[in-house]
C-alpha cells in the first residue's frame, strides 16, 4: 500500500549574494611586502583608500572594520619579522592593512541541501495550529566547503510555509572558547586513533587559527576513557609533550609545550605525527557565539577547526528532552578535514551560543549519527552507520561517548539493496519510534523510506514500507549530483509529518504526509514479512 505525499510548491534556491568576510592568508614574504607598501602611502592616501573601502564593503558586513582589525592582529608574526612596531600604527593603517589580508566566501554559491527542521524555541506571537521553526541546512561555497546555515519562518495550519525575511549581514561567531581537557582521557584517544590509523597530516592543521582565551575555560570534556587497550608495538607515546602538563590542562597550555618541544630538540618523524593528532584532537572542542542583534539567518557555523577545513556536513538537528523537562537542542553532524572524518556534536539552547564537541568511541566510525529525543531505560540512545550498508543502534551514559551498537536493519527490498541509513532523527509517536530513512539502489538512486520501532525497546522493528516513501521525480532528479533526494530531519505538525529533503544536492524543499495513514501502513506492513 502506498502512502500519499504532498509535495510542496516551495523552493529553497541557493544564493550567490550571501557572503561572509573570511581571512586571507599569503606567505610570509607576500605578506611582509603588502605591509611594507601600506606602511609607505602618505596618511592622506590612506585615509582616502579607507574612505574607499568601507564605501563598498559596509553594507555588505556588519562592522566590517572590526573585521579588519580582527585579521590584522592574526598577522603579528609577520610584524616580528620586519621588526615593525604595531604599536607606531595608526588605527587607520592597521585597518587597511586587515582589509588585504580579507576576502569574501560566498557560503551557499554551490548548493544549499540536505535540509533538518525543529521547532523555534520561541513559540510567541503565531496563531492557532501554527508553528514556528528553524530549518538547517548544509551551504555549500567554493572549494565545496561545507557550513550550516538557518532559515526561520511559520507552518500554518496547512502546513504551508512562510519564511522570515533573510538577512544579508552574515557573520560567523564573535567568540571563540578553547576548552581545557582531562590529561587521562586525552592520552587514551591519543592512543585510540593510533591504533586505528588516524595519522593526522600537516598540511591540514591551521597555523593561523584563533588564540585560545585563556579567560574563559568551559569544564574538561571526558573523552573515550573505556575504550580497549590499543596494539602498542606501533604507536608512539605522547610522553614527551603530555608528562610536562598537569592532570587537566587547556589549550593554550598544549600549544606552549608543543613550542616548546619544537624549538628545543629535533623531532623525530613520528614524534611530529603525534604533535598533529595532538593538535587535531585539541582543536576539535570549541564554543561559539552570534551576537544577539543578528537575524538566524545570518549566522554562519564555519569551519573553525582543523577538524572541519574540508567542511561540515549534514547537521541532524534534534529537540532533546531530559528527565526533568528540560530542553537542548542537539545535532549530530561529520567534520571532514580533506583526509578524515570525525563525528561530531552541537549543543544549544537558544540558536546563539552553540558548543561543539566531538563523538568518540567505537561507534563513531562513520557518517550518519542519529540522537533520539529522549533517554531510553536511562540512556542516551543514537542511530549510526558504522559499516556504511546497514542500521544501527547505540545507547551510552554519555552522550558523546559510544563504545557498542546493534544491528537492528538491512538492505532487503530492492530499491534499498545498496544502504540504507536515518534520514534524521527518530519521532516519537503513540504507536512508536518512526523512523524515516534513506536508501541506495540501481543507479545510486537515493530514496526516502520509512520504519516504525517499539518506544521502549527500540531495536524492535513494528513495520516497515515495501517501497520507498519518496522517489525523485523529474525535476528532483537533476542537480550536482543526480537522482538524489535526501532529508536530515522531519517534525510532526497538526498530524502531519513535514519532511523537509534536498533535491540532487543542489537546493532543498519539503513535504508533508499524513501521519495516521503513514502509521497504520507502518503497522501493518511488517505482518507477512517475519
Amino acid at each position: 500500500m502506498l502512502v500519499a505525499v504532498t509535495r510542496k510548491k516551495f523552493t529553497f534556491s541557493p544564493d550567490s549574494s550571501r557572503v561572509i568576510a573570511r581571512f586571507l592568508y599569503l606567505n610570509d614574504e607576500r605578506s611582509a611586502d603588502i605591509i611594507r607598501k601600506v606602511l609607505a602611502m602618505p596618511k592622506k592616501e590612506v585615509s582616502i583608500a579607507m574612505s574607499q573601502l568601507l564605501r563598498g564593503y559596509s553594507r555588505r558586513h556588519r562592522n566590517i572594520s572590526r573585521i579588519f582589525d580582527k585579521h590584522f592582529a592574526k598577522l603579528a608574526p609577520i610584524f616580528d619579522k620586519i621588526e615593525v612596531n604595531e604599536e607606531d600604527l595608526s588605527a587607520a593603517q592597521k585597518t587597511l592593512i586587515g582589509s588585504y589580508f580579507t576576502m569574501e566566501y560566498s557560503i551557499e554559491s554551490a548548493a544549499f541541501f540536505n535540509p533538518s527542521i525543529i521547532e523555534d524555541p520561541d513559540q510567541s506571537e503565531i496563531g492557532t495550529d501554527e508553528k514556528r521553526v528553524i530549518f538547517s541546512f548544509r551551504a555549500t561555497g567554493e572549494g565545496h566547503i561545507s557550513s550550516i546555515v538557518f532559515r526561520s519562518g511559520i507552518l500554518d495550519k496547512n502546513n504551508n510555509l512562510t519564511i522570515d525575511p533573510v538577512g544579508k549581514m552574515l557573520a560567523e561567531a564573535d567568540v571563540i572558547k578553547r576548552n581545557s581537557y582531562e590529561k587521562k582521557a586525552f592520552r587514551e584517544k591519543l592512543d585510540e586513533m593510533q591504533s586505528h590509523g588516524n595519522i593526522i597530516s600537516p598540511a591540514i592543521l591551521d597555523k593561523h587559527d584563533e588564540k585560545p582565551d585563556q579567560g574563559n575555560v568551559i569544564p574538561p570534556v571526558v573523552l573515550d576513557m573505556q575504550s580497549e587497550t590499543p596494539d602498542h608495538k606501533n604507536v608512539v607515546s605522547p610522553a614527551f609533550i603530555l608528562d610536562k602538563l598537569g592532570d587537566n590542562f587547556t589549550y593554550g597550555d598544549l600549544m606552549r609545550n608543543i613550542e616548546i618541544a619544537k624549538k628545543g630538540s629535533d623531532l623525530t618523524e613520528d614524534q611530529v605525527k603525534i604533535i598533529n593528532q595532538m593538535m587535531w584532537l585539541a582543536s576539535s572542542h570549541y564554543e561559539i557565539y552570534f551576537s544577539i542583534d543578528s537575524a538566524i539567518s545570518e549566522r554562519v557555523i564555519f569551519p573553525i577547526s582543523a577538524t572541519e577545513q574540508g567542511g561540515i556536513e549534514d547537521a541532524r538537528f534534534v529537540k532533546f528532552t531530559d528527565e526533568k523537562g528540560e530542553i537542548t537542542y542537539y545535532a549530530t553532524y561529520t567534520a571532514y578535514d580533506g583526509m578524515n572524518i570525525l563525528p561530531k556534536l552541537i549543543k544549544t539552547t537558544d540558536f546563539y551560543n552553540f558548543q561543539i564537541l566531538p563523538i568518540n568511541g567505537e561507534v563513531a566510525r562513520n557518517k550518519g549519527m542519529a540522537l533520539f529525543p529522549r533517554k531510553i531505560n536511562g540512556k542516551y540512545a543514537m542511530l549510526c552507520r558504522i559499516d556504511g550498508v546497514n542500521n544501527y543502534i547505540a545507547y551510552s551514559d554519555s552522550i558523546n561517548i559510544w563504545h557498542e551498537a546493534k544491528i537492528i536493519q538491512e538492505p532487503k527490498y530492492p530499491w534499498e539493496l545498496v544502504q540504507i541509513g536515518n534520514a534524521g532523527s527518530p519521532i516519537e509517536t503513540e504507536d512508536g519510534w518512526l523512523v524515516i530513512t534513506h536508501a541506495v539502489g540501481s543507479m545510486r538512486e537515493y530514496t526516502l523510506g520509512a520504519s516504525l520501532y517499539e518506544l521502549e525497546n527500540p531495536e524492535k522493528e513494528i513495520g516497515r514500507l515495501r517501497s520507498p516513501l519518496m522517489v525523485p521525480n523529474e525535476f528532483e532528479r537533476e542537480g550536482y549530483v543526480p537522482n538524489v533526494i535526501y532529508s536530515c530531519g522531519s517534525i510532526v505538525h497538526n498530524n502531519n509529518l513535514i519532511i523537509p529533503y534536498a533535491m540532487s544536492d543542489h537546493s532543498s524543499t519539503y513535504a508533508t504526509v499524513d501521519l495516521r495513514e503513514l502509521l497504520n501502513v507502518l503497522k501493518t506492513s511488517g505482518t507477512n514479512d517475519k
